[in-house]
């Protein structure tokens, strides 16, 4: 299946983990909203988890560094670390883009 496909493949549910709502967490945010708006529009849904509220999900889900992306769905899991302000980075690691 290409990349191309899998975009097709619905649902997709993203999870960014964030500690605080701090610039760094809001940019992630932001960054995400514009990609799934422009690659998986009416596909996907995000869930943000702050850490600061609920810190035992760090351990349960390996989280080490934040913002880390998720994708939940479709499998397999896929994690991404930072702020998501590198496009093309985010869309490899979603499997959007083919692998150079």
């Amino acid at each position: 299946m290409s990349a191309a496909d899998a975009a097709t493949d619905g649902p997709w549910h993203l999870r960014l983990y964030i500690a605080g709502r701090t610039a760094r967490s809001e940019a992630a945010l932001h960054n995400l909203r514009q990609i799934c708006e422009e690659h998986l529009a009416g596909m996907y849904s995000i869930e943000v988890v702050d850490l600061l509220e609920r810190p035992q999900l760090a351990q349960g889900e390996q989280i080490v560094a934040i913002p880390t992306l998720e994708r939940r769905l479709p499998p397999p899991v896929r994690k991404i670390i930072g702020d998501l302000s590198n496009t093309e980075r985010v869309l490899i690691g979603l499997d959007l883009l083919p692998r150079r």
